[in-house]
């Protein structure tokens, strides 16, 4: 008897902790970490999005249209291997050796095809246009990849070929701790940014 008094006591003990330590933890924790993430870093903490509210700054997104064709208006991003394209849920690269036919072949085709969409020799075409990131989403491209693209962003636009450049290196954002990696442009916000700008 007294053995079952102590495994019920025991039991008893068991349960309520586990449901204090579920509130604790699992409760008050959690709204403790998201008081001070709204409070501190609103932006950060509800996901980076764009200031038109249709994505995020940290995930990239395709300038195409239905069939996959470039909008000549728009900065190009890098390509995706991220499931059909920018696809947070499939985040990640190709998995393809430098040494792979197929990825071989990809960035020869690709790199024809932006040679012609800009109007430039293929060996002017820098690296990030013609390959994926490690996860795909990367939403920034190189300061040589927007500047390769400002004849063509303008001339779609009918704006001075200056003032879209101007607005490109308005947007270079430095390397990381002043040292680290090289210096990027977000194609998101840069589009963003040009759409404002005519709507003005």
């Amino acid at each position: 008897m007294s053995s079952t008094r102590t495994t019920l006591r025991t039991t008893g003990v068991a349960i309520r902790a586990m449901l204090v330590l579920t509130l604790v933890l699992g409760v008050g924790y959690t709204l403790l970490v998201t008081g001070i993430g709204q409070l501190l870093l609103p932006w950060q903490a509800n996901g980076s999005p764009l200031a038109d509210e249709k994505g995020s700054s940290l995930i990239g997104q395709s300038f195409t249209d239905a069939d996959g064709n470039a909008l000549p208006q728009y900065f190009q991003s890098r390509p995706s291997a991220a499931g059909d394209g920018y696809d947070g849920t499939s985040s990640g690269g190709s998995n393809l050796g430098p040494e792979n036919p197929d990825l071989i072949t990809a960035i020869q085709e690709r790199k024809t095809a932006i040679a012609e969409r800009e109007g430039v020799d293929p060996s002017q075409v820098p690296a990030d246009a013609v390959t994926a990131s490690a996860s795909g989403l990367d939403p920034h491209i190189s300061v040589a990849y927007a500047l390769l693209q400002v004849p063509r962003v303008a001339e779609a636009r009918g704006l001075p070929e200056q003032e879209v450049r101007d607005l490109v290196e308005s947007r270079i954002q430095g390397r990381d701790l002043g040292f680290l990696g090289e210096e990027r442009i977000n194609a998101a916000e840069l589009n963003l940014a040009l759409d404002d700008r005519e709507g003005e």
